[in-house]
């Protein structure tokens, strides 16, 4: 098949699974196009599968703000026609869905038909889209995609709680790249980060107040009391200057690491003992995941789609939202034992197997082809 991608070229999760998803469905031997306004950040490498569009958007001194909606059509209707591309899946219903559906109808001009997938991740539903201005076009585009999927149980829930949904939503998981998480890294670099005696505890967002990184700040803090402790913090964000004070304040900054935006959390994650995820809210956790693969148990809440990742008592476990003191005794509970951490880390890496991205990816090539030929024998 060939396949246009649409989605968000950053660092996100929604950009990371789109981007992923493309490069392996090149490796199964279909023709991918990406097709977005900067090449995207795992895009590493392009070959005679794997290709990039860029969309541009001319500067016009009538616009106040620049409509990247109608470049994104136009550029989806030039690429169809150029490269023959059978069926776009779109990650985001606004603007992606909603900019395929205006490509769809000029190419039906045409007499060309491309169908679309449409894929949400969560903050197009229970952010933007719940918000009255746009609440109509995430509805719309939704509906007239020809088909829709979540990327967990939670999410599908919410879309069809806060959106007049007449299409059938389907879950397909987020996925990781197992193979990419079989470290051989040495001991001796776990000592850059940390004592021997020093427990490795790992966060990582983007610093907004939705992930609670005060929350981070607080849990460690009474960890540390209690056992030797070193956390990683990674990301950057609005909520950072704040969290810095925060630990100076509580005399922890000597151990607390701010890492910024690193190109080795693989490498943090492999001689991390903990992942923390206190999120006020997370429609699948993909981090988490990440954590999981790596043999990291993970202290999370219990919110959005954390649950159908993070299993209680076996990988980790969950607790209320702003639960500090649950999430600190959990914490302890699996530091505070050498054995029982080497059980809930090994059980942390055998749950992520559930979501390694070859029993994923064939989800989405049926999802494809039960697309196309649904559409072609209308």
């Amino acid at each position: 098949m060939k396949i246009g991608i649409v989605c968000y070229p950053t660092f996100g999760g929604s950009g990371v699974v789109a981007t992923e998803l493309g490069l392996e469905l090149s490796k199964r031997g279909h023709e991918i196009h990406f097709i977005t306004y900067n090449q995207p950040v795992r895009l590493e490498l392009i070959s005679n599968n794997v290709h990039y569009h860029e969309v541009t958007v001319p500067e016009y001194p009538l616009f106040h703000y620049q409509p990247y909606e109608l470049a994104l059509s136009s550029k989806l209707v030039d690429m169809v026609k150029l490269h023959g591309i059978e069926i776009l899946h779109v990650h985001y219903a606004i603007p992606h869905a909603y900019a395929a559906y205006m490509a769809k109808k000029m190419l039906q001009e045409e007499g060309i038909l491309v169908p679309i997938v449409t894929t949400l991740h969560g903050t197009d539903i229970t952010l933007v889209g719940s918000h009255p201005f746009y609440k109509p076009a995430v509805t719309f585009s939704i509906n007239k995609s020809d088909a829709v999927t979540t990327v967990s149980k939670s999410l599908k829930e919410d879309t069809l709680r806060l959106f007049d949904i007449k299409n059938k939503i389907s879950v397909v998981s987020n996925f990781i790249d197992l193979e990419k998480y079989n470290h051989a890294f040495t001991d001796c670099q776990r000592g850059m980060m940390a004592q021997d005696n020093e427990k490795i505890i790992t966060h990582i967002s983007n610093l907004r107040p939705v992930k609670r990184v005060q929350d981070v700040i607080s849990i460690f803090y009474k960890i540390q009391k209690e056992i030797p402790a070193k956390l990683m913090f990674i990301g950057e964000g609005p909520e950072k200057e704040q969290v810095e004070l925060r630990c100076q304040e509580l005399g922890i900054l000597n151990k607390v690491v701010f890492f910024g935006k690193s190109n080795e959390i693989d490498k943090i994650l492999c001689f991390s003992d903990l992942f923390l995820l206190p999120s006020q809210t997370e429609s699948f956790g993909l981090v988490a995941l990440e954590a999981m693969a790596s043999g990291v148990p993970v202290i999370s809440s219990n919110t959005g789609g954390l649950p159908e990742v993070n299993i209680h008592g076996s990988s980790g476990f969950l607790s209320d939202v702003g639960d500090v003191d649950d999430m600190t005794k959990n914490a302890l509970y699996i530091l505070s034992d050498e054995d029982r951490l080497k059980t809930f880390k090994a059980n942390a890496r055998k749950e992520a197997l559930k979501f390694d991205l070859h029993a994923i990816v064939p989800k989405y090539e049926a999802i494809y082809q039960d697309t196309l030929s649904k559409c072609f024998v209308l």
